[in-house]
């Protein structure tokens, strides 16, 4: 009988709740406003896009399960609130920085989104050992050329992570054909890629059964670059005000050791925790330079 009097005690409250809010929009004709925006602001959460493309690659969409798998990606990131946002209010600081490198090498601008599905825009270690934005694996990133070992690690470091990034795709793109595979490729390996091709005698990446990890990873990306490009669609509104800013700096060119990055950062006006920050590839307190490599240090202008 308890049971019984709390339900219906609660239903007259909800039923009480119902007439005072219709009460309220017929009182105040500003209700109804609210009322279509509420439901607007509930329709942009199930925008579907009529057709989709990776790097101009277009996806079959009028394949069932490609369909399906793009829709969970779209679901899954508008409703991933917290890293979405992040990802929109982080793009403001980091796509100034990888656009440029992407243009200048010919890869396509939408490599920039591989980038934010990887590490969400900000120097992040995987439980693998991939670190920095582009999530190189030391012996990877050696192979293309960063500098990696206890002293410096230039997976840290954007503008050449970025430029490994452009040297590893245009070689998976020549090996390949297709950006959507070399895109894959990021993910799953080369060899891994060619293994899959081979193996099922298939040329295209919708036409291949995958492990779950590489069967998501373009839909992701794709998912992130319809959110990115139009975030009302998908309920989202980040203010430019509220986005991060890309704080100006100098190159201070260094060929030589530094044996104390904290009098180093004093001497330059600004303290270690700056330099750290503009840095992220200077893994210790010093600098061990005894080659003589040029090595260029960011000094934020202003921001502080």
């Amino acid at each position: 009988m308890r049971k019984i009097k709390i339900v219906s005690t609660i239903a007259v409250r909800c039923l009480a709740g119902g007439l005072l809010i219709f009460s309220a929009s017929c009182k105040n004709p500003n209700a109804k406003l609210v009322q279509k925006e509420i439901v607007k602001k509930e329709a942009t959460m199930h925008y579907f896009p009529e057709k989709i493309d990776f790097a101009g690659e277009e996806a079959p969409l009028k394949i069932a399960d490609v369909k399906e798998r793009f829709d969970r990606e779209l679901i899954v990131n508008t409703n991933y609130h917290s890293y979405t946002i992040l990802a929109l209010k982080r793009a403001n600081r980091a796509f100034p920085v990888i656009e440029p490198i992407l243009k200048k090498n010919g890869v396509p601008d939408d490599f920039k989104y591989l980038a934010v599905i990887e590490s969400g825009l900000v120097n992040v270690v995987s439980k693998a050992g991939a670190r920095g934005v582009w999530q190189f694996m030391p012996e990877t990133a050696r192979e293309i050329g960063l500098e990696v070992n206890t002293n410096v690690d230039e997976r840290y470091h954007l503008e050449k992570s970025t430029q490994a990034a452009c040297d590893f795709l245009l070689n998976a793109k020549a090996k390949f054909g297709s950006w959507t595979l070399a895109a894959a490729s990021y993910n799953r390996g080369l060899v891994g890629i060619k293994k899959l091709l081979d193996f099922q005698k298939q040329a295209n990446y919708y036409d291949l059964y995958m492990n779950e990890e590489t069967g998501r990873y373009l839909f992701r990306i794709m998912a992130l670059k319809e959110i990115m490009k139009n975030p009302p669609k998908f309920g989202f509104e980040v203010n430019k005000e509220d986005k991060y800013e890309m704080i100006p700096t100098k190159k201070v060119t260094i060929d030589y050791p530094i044996t104390n990055l904290v009098a180093f950062a004093k001497r330059q006006g600004i303290n270690y925790k700056i330099l750290k920050i503009h840095n992220p590839w200077l893994r210790e307190t010093k600098l061990i330079n005894t080659t003589g490599k040029t090595y260029q240090i960011e000094i934020p202008l202003k921001g502080y």
